[in-house]
């Protein structure tokens, strides 16, 4: 089976409250098969290079035969 791994964006009393004490408003975090994994992120850029990351990771783990 294939994981999907995408990125959400998070808004108001979604974005937990270490970042909401910053003053944020918004954050993203990513999404392996519908679940979230690790922290959330206050950039966009920073929930592409964790995605990136899964997405290296799961690569890796798939038999030779599926590359």
């Amino acid at each position: 089976m294939q994981s999907k791994v995408d990125i959400a964006v998070m808004i108001g009393s979604g974005v937990p409250a270490n970042l909401r004490s910053m003053g944020r408003k918004v954050c993203w975090v990513v999404l392996l098969n519908g679940e979230r994994r690790g922290t959330a992120f206050s950039s966009r850029e920073e929930a592409q290079e964790c995605r990136a990351a899964w997405l290296a990771q799961l690569n890796a783990e798939r038999p030779d035969s599926l590359h």
